[in-house]
């Protein structure tokens, strides 16, 4: 890629067994000539979920890491930036969903199905418009998936009262629904939600047993 000029991004997944290694991921980030590193710790969903008190870093950790990338920031180790992702569960407030729920995004699926994040099939109440079907704009506009959580009509309080509501719109919507069976709720990682104690409990109990992982069956 950099023979050819084009500018070069690397992302890298970041979790307990490899943020140790922070600064040698950098260092050979820096020696491909990457022009743009974002360094994102793991989001847990799926797999990662099931094996979340095995793979969230520990303080001690995440402190290390904010200052070998503070470095690289310093020394512009790379001309276009460098992106540190917190977890989320060391957040005091949640991350907008994909920059708001049907705000900015449209994911199409292998199948043709329209999604307004990602992993929006992990909340099963929704059903999802294929492009087969519909047009885009149609999804976009009008199909009931990409209006459930657009804007703030839909949130409960704490999110309805909360200054920051067009800010975070409510967390991660499919977070919400793994951590609490609610797609509506408050996502927990919010330090205001009602069930913020669901993230302390996952700190707390953190596995500090690094071969212990549940791992997929060959046989489905």
């Amino acid at each position: 890629m950099k023979k050819l000029g084009f500018p070069l991004t690397i992302n890298v997944v970041l979790h307990r067994h490899n943020l140790d290694r922070i600064e040698e991921i950098l260092e050979l980030c820096k020696s491909l000539e990457a022009d743009r590193v974002e360094l994102a710790n793991t989001q847990y969903y799926g797999w990662a979920l099931k094996n979340r008190t095995s793979l969230l870093p520990i303080p001690a950790q995440l402190e290390k890491a904010k200052q070998a990338t503070a470095i690289a920031v310093e020394k512009q180790y790379f001309p276009m930036g460098l992106v540190y992702v917190l977890p989320d569960y060391y957040e005091q407030y949640p991350k907008p969903c994909m920059g708001g729920w049907g705000q900015k995004t449209i994911v199409i699926s292998p199948s043709g199905d329209a999604l307004p994040c990602q992993v929006a099939t992990s909340i099963p109440e929704l059903n999802f418009a294929n492009i087969s079907e519909r047009t885009l704009e149609w999804i976009w506009f009008e199909s009931e998936a990409f209006n459930r959580f657009r804007g703030t009509d839909w949130m409960d309080d704490p999110c309805r009262s909360c200054s920051r509501r067009e800010i975070d719109f409510g967390g991660c919507r499919c977070q919400a629904f793994l951590l609490t069976g609610k797609s509506n709720a408050t996502d927990p990682v919010c330090h205001l939600s009602p069930e913020h104690n669901l993230i302390d409990e996952v700190r707390e109990k953190q596995d500090f047993n690094y071969s212990q992982f549940t791992y997929r069956s060959i046989y489905g």
